[in-house]
């Protein structure tokens, strides 16, 4: 049976390889639509990137559309020193000729969510939850409607990656992950804790490129170029693959494991802005509100990848 999802998304070279994980699935993924936000870089270029990746899959029947341009209370914060300065550097894809919907992002999040059945459509969030916040705040009703939000964002063991607290996803734009930890839908969340797990190494990189189509061949330029940066950073023997881990959930929830717990999001302290703070313990008492993936088997993870990948053209 299809799972309905809508991707928010800011493509970003680890975005592109998840939304393209769910275009080459569709006996199992119905993606209703992609929609944009500010993150990794401004919303424009993240919108124009979507309409990229679409293109490169051959998937245009998907429609794009752009969200919001900013955090709700904070100045945008970016990522061209990971992601270089288009947010997808690396292959040289053509410019799109699919266009933007005209409808804003949000609003196809929310009529989205109240035309479906209740409890069928899934919000699959790889970029600071903006979009997902504005939703839930302009039409709280469908909170009761949404089967669940699968996110990246946020860390326990491992704590954080842009500041020494904080996660990216959930720095960018702390007020609008605290709306959606509140908002009563059920959560998945996929943290650095697990995402560290996937490290695309040259052998890994290589597969995608031995597929010998675009795709592969696409992806395969942008995990060489974002992953110099991690590299560096963290000396192992490949980078992190984040939002991916988001589609893979979805396709093949047994690679990971995770415990159902409380979390919340700090967005007082200057010190440690956009934390998850995890009761993985159990030790507060408070509602459980979050499965919180702290493993995952990476050879399956990539096995999942290079399968499905290898599907498109």
């Amino acid at each position: 049976m299809q799972r309905k999802i809508i991707i928010d998304t800011d493509p970003g070279q680890d975005d592109a390889v998840a939304i393209l994980l769910a275009l080459a699935s569709p006996v199992e993924i119905d993606l209703l639509g992609i929609v944009a936000v500010a993150g990794n870089v401004g919303l424009a270029q993240n919108a124009k990137n979507a309409l990229k990746v679409v293109e490169l899959s051959g998937r245009t029947d998907v429609a794009v559309y752009a969200g919001c341009s900013r955090p709700l209370r904070r100045e945008l914060v970016t990522a061209e020193h990971v992601h270089g300065q288009t947010g997808l550097d690396g292959p040289d894809l053509p410019e799109p000729v699919k266009i933007l919907e005209e409808q804003h992002g949000v609003d196809f999040i929310i009529e989205t969510i109240m035309r479906e059945p209740e409890g069928t459509v899934t919000l699959c969030a790889l970029g600071p939850l903006t979009n997902l916040a504005m939703a839930l705040v302009k039409a709280p009703a469908i909170a009761a409607r949404i089967k669940e939000i699968v996110l990246m964002g946020g860390a326990y063991f491992e704590v954080g990656n842009i500041t020494p607290a904080a996660e990216f996803n959930i720095y960018v734009d702390p007020e609008a992950a605290d709306v959606v930890f509140r908002s009563g839908v059920p959560l998945v969340v996929m943290p650095l804790d697990v995402t560290h797990q996937m490290l695309s190494t040259p052998e890994r990189i290589q597969a995608f490129r031995d597929l010998g189509n675009a795709s592969g061949s696409a992806i395969a330029e942008m995990l060489g170029f974002s992953e110099r940066f991690d590299l560096e950073k963290y000396g192992w023997d490949g980078a992190p693959l984040h939002d991916p881990c988001v589609t893979a959930y979805l396709l093949a929830p047994e690679i990971f494991e995770g415990r159902l717990c409380n979390v919340e999001i700090e967005t007082d302290s200057e010190l440690t802005r956009g934390m998850t703070v995890a009761d993985y313990w159990h030790v507060t008492g408070k509602p459980k509100n979050a499965l919180f993936v702290r493993n995952g088997d990476a050879n399956a993870f990539y096995a999942l990848l290079t399968d499905r990948i290898a599907r498109l053209p």
